[in-house]
């Protein structure tokens, strides 16, 4: 991994920064990336300013990496951000975009400016960070996993697309990590009043959870392992309970398994406590 290059998008804290760092112990060059890129000399490894929902931000920072070293070998695909706990019609139409435009389409602009140079090279690999939400659904979370979702379809397409030139793509797949992902959450536009309770009990659930997630370098380590594989897989769980949960979904009744996650997120708890409306004949 001497001398090779990686690109590492939304590294300013968490999963990204956990994963510039692992990356930069061991051997590459990283350059990492957030909106307001960061201060020279306070990491092992450079951060330039990147925000990937504007073409001409994205096209100017992989410039900047191609004029200064020539080549991108690694990508890791990980800027993102989620919505507090609320029922999928509580977010408007601008804020599904905003989110899909950051998460799945941030991806998609990142990998169109990287890939012709890869080609070029001949090789690479593009790591993106899904998430278990891409292979399982989030009640009170819809918008995020449908990002996820996406995120498994394209990568696996694109897998496809471009092994026979030298590129590979997989996807990283954590559960909960401890990261201060959820106090960047934005708050659904849109709140239902019928949804109040329900919203509320989900967030305690969750809080509840991540008392008990995985450290961000858990993920950083799978990442490592999938960029250095000489046979790379197309997915690769990062830590217990996300090997757990892929298990469960690929061999688990799906009743089963739909139970499970209600009884997890305390769905049928909230819902029981709220008056039912009345019939009029």
């Amino acid at each position: 991994m001497e001398n090779k290059i990686a690109l590492v998008t939304g590294a300013s804290s968490g999963i990204g920064e956990a994963v510039a760092l692992r990356l930069s112990l061991s051997g590459y060059k990283v350059y990492g990336t957030s909106r307001r890129g960061g201060p020279a000399g306070t990491r092992s490894f450079e951060m330039l300013p990147l925000d990937v929902t504007s073409d001409d931000s994205v096209e100017a920072a992989v410039s900047e990496v191609m004029r200064r070293d020539g080549r991108i070998d690694l990508l890791v695909n990980n800027a993102g951000f989620g919505v507090a706990p609320a029922g999928a019609e509580e977010s408007s139409i601008e804020q599904a975009r905003a989110i899909f435009d950051t998460n799945f389409f941030g991806v998609v602009r990142m990998t169109r400016a990287v890939v012709p140079h890869m080609r070029r090279q001949g090789s690479g690999r593009i790591l993106n960070i899904g998430s278990v939400l891409g292979f399982l659904p989030m009640p009170y979370g819809a918008l995020y996993a449908a990002t996820k979702h996406a995120i498994e379809g394209y990568s696996e397409s694109l897998d496809h697309e471009l092994r026979t030139r030298g590129i590979r793509v997989s996807v990283i797949e954590p559960a909960y990590t401890r990261t201060r992902f959820d106090a960047n959450f934005l708050e659904p536009d849109a709140k239902v009043d019928e949804y109040r309770e329900v919203r509320a009990a989900v967030g305690e659930a969750l809080k509840d959870v991540m008392t008990r997630a995985d450290e961000p370098g858990v993920v950083a380590d799978v990442v490592l392992k999938a960029a250095s594989a000489v046979r790379p897989k197309l997915r690769y769980a990062a830590g217990g309970l996300a090997n757990r949960l892929r298990w469960l979904r690929r061999f688990a009744p799906a009743g089963l398994l739909d139970a499970g996650i209600r009884k997890d997120l305390r769905l049928d708890a909230a819902t029981a406590s709220r008056p039912r409306p009345v019939e009029v004949a």
